[in-house]
């Protein structure tokens, strides 16, 4: 069983806060700790977003301004030293270091690093030319599947081929339990063998019903966003998990199916609301974060005439 503690922007920048999550998280049980490959340089400005457009008083886009969310993830960066200490501290701690790269521009960038595994997020999916370009360079691969279309993971397959992990995900932050439907699991097993979870459920709320009925159901590999610090001081606190939590889902995961279907039943489970659909539709909400998301970054890339243009995930040019 892989257990990935996903550390995201929760060090808030701190690189000694940084490396006490390494640790914390190796000792309660992670086999991987994962940061993400992301430079405020890449994120792009679209007038869309600027204001969030609205009709008929429906959303058609989301709010979030170019400025202050630049000036956020300024602030959160970790240089490329702190990258290469990161590394070795996951070695230290006995622990598979993962990034997550969002941009053709990093795919080679993250391989000389030292990463040997690597992360996609949802919203990349379906960008091919970047799945080609990682393809190449890694042993293996760990792509989740929130806010895509079934052709889009299909095609994302036949790349792959082999080597690689398909993740459930709802990109909802947090996702409540009735929209979890972890039946989704079973479905991508159609497509790789090696199959996951990437949980945002609220912990507060909903407890690790969600992780434990996931292992529950045959998920090999478990994500889950990773805090050492108040859920309060950091922006993705309501899906992360503490130390004590991450644990538990350890703890849950050496037990026999009889014993981990007795702790879930004991928590009130209710299977059939759990596994919901697995050909459940997209929801509003996750288009809107789709819509927003793919081309949040974009990759400075050499063309053969030597000039650098500027390409989003469709690998086309985006207009500033």
């Amino acid at each position: 069983m892989k257990i990935i503690a996903e550390l995201c922007q929760n060090h808030n920048g701190n690189f000694k806060v940084l490396k006490n999550m390494v640790k914390s998280a190796s000792l309660n049980g992670a086999t991987h700790v994962k940061i993400q490959h992301i430079y405020s340089k890449n994120l792009s400005k679209r007038n869309i977003f600027e204001a969030g457009y609205k009709l008929n008083n429906k959303f058609l886009s989301i709010k979030r301004p170019y400025k202050p969310e630049f000036d956020r993830l300024r602030k959160l960066e970790i240089n490329k030293n702190q990258i290469l200490r990161f590394i070795e501290l996951c070695k230290e701690h006995r622990v598979i270091p993962l990034t997550t790269c969002f941009t053709r521009e990093h795919v080679n960038e993250i391989k000389e690093m030292g990463f040997n595994e690597v992360k996609v997020a949802s919203y990349d999916c379906g960008s091919f030319p970047m799945l080609k370009d990682i393809k190449k360079k890694f042993k293996f691969i760990y792509l989740s599947t929130g806010a895509s279309y079934n052709i889009e993971i299909k095609e994302a397959c036949r790349i792959l081929k082999n080597n690689y992990s398909l993740l459930h995900c709802v990109t909802q932050y947090p996702t409540k339990i009735v929209n979890v439907n972890l039946s989704r699991i079973h479905f991508l097993k159609k497509y790789c063998k090696i199959t996951g979870y990437s949980d945002h459920t609220n912990p507060d709320e909903d407890k690790l019903i969600a992780s434990f009925a996931a292992i529950y159901f045959g998920a090999k590999v478990l994500e889950r966003h990773f805090t050492i610090l108040d859920k309060k001081k950091i922006k993705d606190g309501k899906v992360s998990i503490n130390s004590g939590e991450l644990a538990h889902i350890k703890e849950f995961s050496l037990m026999s199916k009889s014993q981990q279907l007795d702790k879930l039943n004991a928590m009130s489970f209710n299977q059939k609301l759990i596994l919901g659909k697995s050909n459940a539709i997209m929801s509003e909400e996750e288009k809107l974060n789709r819509d927003y998301y793919r081309g949040r970054f974009v990759s400075f890339v050499n063309d053969k005439r030597g000039k650098f243009e500027v390409f989003n995930w469709e690998n086309t040019p985006l207009v500033f």
